[in-house]
């Protein structure tokens, strides 16, 4: 999980690419949105990190796996909530991606917001 955080929060597409397997599943419930492979998942994190903001990744657990909450850097320095990652792991690589609103955040023990720096 440590390489997720480090090559999400640095925005290193290549990095996370290298931790996933090559049939990869992301999926982004209640949106029908999905995505399936390496390639297509490579493609929609570039559209994410495009937008050149910084995200902190906070570590948690949903159903036995690992988890993240998703954090956003603003100007202003207040850091809300995003989302929730949910990774399936296929030995040391993510074989699913599940990226939730950030309004579940609270049900896995993370906060909406965190503390401005």
């Amino acid at each position: 999980m440590a390489k997720f955080v480090g090559a999400y929060e640095s925005a290193d597409i290549d990095a996370l690419v290298a931790l996933l397997t090559d049939d990869v599943f992301m999926s982004m419930p209640p949106m029908p949105l999905e995505y399936r492979g390496r390639d297509i998942v490579a493609r929609f994190l570039a559209l994410v990190f495009a937008s050149a903001q910084q995200s902190e990744l906070i570590p948690a657990r949903a159903n036995g796996q690992p988890a993240l909450g998703a954090y956003l850097a603003t100007p202003t320095g207040s850091r809300p909530g995003t989302g929730l990652f949910v990774l399936t792991l296929a030995g040391d690589r993510i074989r699913a991606l599940t990226c939730f609103e950030d309004t579940v955040l609270p049900w896995f023990g993370l906060p909406r917001s965190l503390a401005s720096r």
